[in-house]
């Protein structure tokens, strides 16, 4: 498969390895906690930090769990002024980065191999992030729309794009473009593993519903479809197993599979050409919903064709339709989004803010009602108003992750999820008015998971993050919740192993020997009862390893011991 080759690939390729662990901070004062409970790392969650150190901070706690990721990076028009700020440590790259314009600019000729030298380490944590049956988004627009789909087509697999959304962002056009006035954004769609991939369909419009012009008797609306396959792959050749008769009852249109003094008249779904086509149900879902199934004589022709029963609804649920490619309502443009910030603000505080209708589109497209959404470039905090609002329509239990590198993270982005939550008193939507409900937990980048400074004492990770970071470095796997100090040392188990943990954030205590691996640690390990093998994690043991391997235990040695299962 062709990649993408740019200036700065040779040093970022891997960097994501290279960038430290950090412990996710709970800022108590920032957060909103649900009634009753404390802010937790479980919870909803705004992080303000460096987006790729954030990303890195997730990985003990949400790798392969993240089932839908939006992102609007920078556009890269040459007028937004980022920076690249990622510390690579490459001479050539710093002696690249000095003598080039920083924040980069239009007159920076090398502004896309810097963008992409940016977003090429974030984008391979997203992966690590993203379940196997998740699906990524990512809002671009002309500038670098054919850079990053090469890029992810390279880290995601060109296998498993899905789609490229067309978004009408500005109606009236940008003016100001020299030759055509740009109207529309993208959004790039891929999935983890496309196999595993299945989204939903969106509720119908009005003008689909109307197409639904049939009632039976009980007041079922239905609409007339051919059985008929018409269009692509219609032809016998194409599903030989969708290609049999249909025998009719000439009296009454009833059909059936089997023919009859009745069911007299024999149908096969033959085109106007003479050749063989195919139905577009097989024989078995004919039988099976043979009430849906009747005929009618062709106008003027001596002849019968085979219709269904579409029905509006089934099992009391609506139909929905399948996401189209090109979004042009209103609600998805950007002008929407500013109204609908500047109404929850009062007053203007950021430029161009992504549509709350067009989020809220996505997560109805690719989440469930417990999904886990991330957005790393957060910036007014549009998805999580979107994950909230969506919650309080069908009581769900989605999630989101918000990251935010401003100043702004509390004062804008936090804000509006604060006011969205508790209610605004002056909105016009109702649901604004009462408020949605929901909760979230700030967190702030903390110091560094080092061995060496753990080993000085000069850094000491509390006991939650460094049990998520060792058994996340052992295993390769996330816990499922915050880790919890035990009596009994455990931390979590894989289908192949558990993890024990005998650590405070304690110099005195790592160098004593309360730290150590004794009879009594060994006595409370055991009591679990469990055949898998266990990894303890301690600074040192009492006990041989011929004696400990006897129970299925493997030591391993604080702080040494913690190695990089995650690209080794």
């Amino acid at each position: 498969m062709p990649t993408l080759d740019f200036k700065g690939k040779q040093f970022i390729y891997s960097h994501h390895h290279s960038v430290p662990f950090r412990e996710l901070l709970v800022n108590s004062k920032k957060s909103l906690p649900a009634d009753g409970k404390k802010p937790s790392l479980d919870d909803n969650l705004i992080i303000h930090g460096d987006n790729l150190h954030a990303l890195k901070a997730l990985m003990p706690h949400y790798a392969g769990k993240i089932n839908c990721i939006y992102i609007d990076p920078p556009y890269n028009t040459g007028n937004e002024g980022w920076c690249y700020n990622d510390n690579v440590n490459s001479p050539l790259m710093k002696e690249w980065l000095s003598k080039n314009a920083n924040p980069v600019d239009k007159e920076d000729m090398q502004r896309h191999d810097k963008w992409l030298c940016m977003m090429y380490p974030r984008l391979k944590l997203l992966h690590e992030l993203l379940a196997d049956d998740g699906v990524i988004f990512v809002s671009i627009d002309d500038n670098e729309v054919h850079h990053l789909r090469a890029v992810m087509d390279e880290i995601w697999g060109e296998n498993n794009f899905l789609t490229t959304l067309t978004i009408r962002a500005n109606p009236r056009g940008r003016q100001s473009d020299l030759h055509f006035a740009t109207l529309h954004d993208f959004c790039i769609c891929y999935a983890k593993r496309k196999e595993s991939t299945k989204l939903n369909g969106l509720p119908l419009s009005g003008e689909d519903i109307d197409e639904y012009n049939k009632q039976d008797v009980d007041g079922k609306k239905w609409r007339e479809l051919g059985l008929r396959q018409r269009g692509a792959e219609s032809l016998r050749q194409d599903r030989e197993d969708m290609f049999f008769p249909i025998f009719v009852n000439p009296d009454t249109g009833d059909v059936s599979l089997e023919e009859t003094n009745i069911f007299s008249i024999e149908v096969i779904p033959q085109k106007s050409d003479g050749r063989d086509g195919r139905w577009s149900w097989g024989a078995k879902k004919v039988k099976d919903d043979i009430n849906r199934v009747y005929s009618r004589k062709v106008a003027g022709r001596n002849e019968f064709d085979i219709f269904i029963k579409d029905y509006l609804e089934r099992n009391d649920v609506q139909k929905t339709s399948k996401p189209k490619t090109i979004w042009i309502d209103k609600e998805v443009n950007t002008e929407s989004g500013g109204k609908l910030l500047k109404q929850i603000m009062e007053g203007k505080v950021f430029n161009y803010p992504k549509p709350f209708g067009l989020i809220r589109r996505i997560l109805q497209i690719a989440t469930d009602k417990n999904s886990i959404i991330l957005d790393s470039f957060s910036g007014s905090g549009t998805t999580g108003h979107a994950v909230l609002d969506l919650n309080k329509e069908d009581g769900g239990n989605r999630k989101f992750i918000l990251v935010e590198m401003e100043d702004y993270a509390d004062s804008i982005t936090a804000e509006r999820v604060r006011r969205v939550i508790t209610g605004l008193t002056n909105a016009k939507d109702e649901k604004l008015k009462a408020g949605l409900g929901g909760s979230f937990t700030f967190c702030e980048l903390g110091k560094e998971i080092s061995i060496e400074k753990i080993i000085t004492g000069e850094s000491l990770p509390d006991y939650p993050a460094l049990a998520q970071y060792v058994f996340y470095t052992a295993t390769g796997k996330s816990l499922d919740k915050e880790a919890k100090e035990k009596s009994d040392y455990f931390v979590g188990e894989t289908d192949l192993y558990q993890v024990y943990l005998i650590y405070k954030p304690d110099i005195a205590f790592l160098r004593s020997n309360d730290s150590a691996l004794n009879d009594d640690k060994l006595t409370a390990i055991a009591a679990r009862n469990s055949k898998k093998e266990k990894l303890v994690f301690a600074t040192a043991k009492y006990r041989g390893q011929k004696e400990l391997s006897a129970q299925n235990i493997t030591f391993c040695q604080l702080p040494y011991a913690i190695h990089r299962v995650v690209g080794a």
